[in-house]
């Protein structure tokens, strides 16, 4: 089973890139972020004449995700609301921050539980949307806790998080503290949900520092390798052990007018076939 994670920067002008990439890749479920359409508008057709079911979650010009999946996936649910209301949790700031449209999950056929998510940015350490960002993964936490008890097969949890966890995720951490993505208080707040039960599982794979996702659009920073790992893949133990694979595939931000982000790919074994 496959499982791929990318911030699109908007589906309809990547369209041609995603569905090209889809065509030559395939996965049981794409997950994207930033598809920047409302769910009227969101190009399903593409991605149908592939093959594929798109669910989706999105806004006008900003955020909104999506799973992309290739056979229907059950317990799909938009937001973190439905899955508040379901755990008999108290609602009210779950649905403030669903305005924002950054969380989706679904089951797929072999059971395994994917959770999209698309983590705010947070602007700048000690702004209101850096609080907004602290204050989000607390919401997330009590989310993911619920889910848990939901998801005996275990749970992918991937996405754009927009922080980079270890310095060796980062092309140059010097400074790193004072830097959003980077500071102390995300990355401990990234670690708190961590200690749920999820690792890593590109760490499985790949030690060394070097590794990117995102590479800024201004100073050459996709030549030049100067990139962050800020999307990730995290897993339940028993799906960590499944894991026999997470690459990030470098070949699409390579091309012309590209996303900032490029996909990254878990796969399974003995899971989806």
């Amino acid at each position: 089973m496959k499982i791929t994670t990318w911030n699109v920067n908007s589906v309809r002008t990547r369209l041609d890139h995603v569905t090209g990439w889809l065509a030559e890749n395939s996965v049981e479920v794409l997950c994207l972020q930033e598809t920047k359409v409302v769910d009227a508008d969101f190009p399903r057709s593409p991605f149908e004449a592939l093959g594929y079911i798109p669910y989706v979650f999105g806004q006008k010009s900003y955020n909104g995700v999506a799973l992309i999946a290739k056979t229907p996936l059950s317990e799909v649910q938009m937001g973190f609301t439905p899955v508040f209301a379901h755990a008999g949790l108290e609602t009210n700031a779950a649905e403030l921050l669903d305005q924002q449209k950054r969380v989706i999950t679904g089951v797929a056929e072999s059971g395994v539980r994917v959770v999209n998510l698309y983590v705010p940015n947070g602007n700048a350490i000690g702004s209101e949307k850096y609080a907004y960002k602290l204050h989000w993964f607390e919401v997330l936490y009590r989310y993911i806790k619920a889910l848990l008890r939901r998801s005996p097969q275990g749970i992918v949890l991937c996405g754009d998080f927009n922080i980079a966890l270890e310095d060796r995720d980062i092309h140059d951490p010097q400074g790193r503290q004072t830097h959003i993505m980077s500071s102390d208080a995300e990355r401990e707040a990234l670690r708190t949900l961590l200690a749920l039960g999820f690792a890593d599982a590109f760490r499985k794979f790949t030690t060394e520092a070097g590794h990117f996702s995102w590479w800024d659009y201004r100073a050459a920073s996709f030549r030049r390798n100067r990139g962050w790992r800020i999307d990730h893949h995290y897993v339940t133990a028993e799906l960590y052990e499944q894991a026999i694979a997470c690459t990030i595939d470098c070949g699409p931000r390579q091309l012309e007018k590209p996303s900032d982000h490029t996909p990254v790919t878990l796969e399974l074994a003995c899971v989806g076939g």
